[in-house]
């Protein structure tokens, strides 16, 4: 499942959400310190964990 990352623009708190695609189509996302609705996201980096070993 993908982690999203936000930034909260109240109280400058970073913060992590772990859910499906759908989920956060359909979310309306707080700040979990100041419980703003004022969140923008933080574009990071992207990686993929497989089972095959190179």
């Amino acid at each position: 499942m993908p982690v999203y990352e936000f930034k909260c623009e109240k109280c400058n708190e970073n913060f992590s959400l772990t859910m499906s695609i759908k989920e956060r189509e359909k979310a309306e996302i707080t700040c979990p310190k100041c419980k703003s609705k004022e969140v923008k996201p933080v574009y990071s980096g992207f990686f993929a964990v497989t089972s095959k070993k190179s």
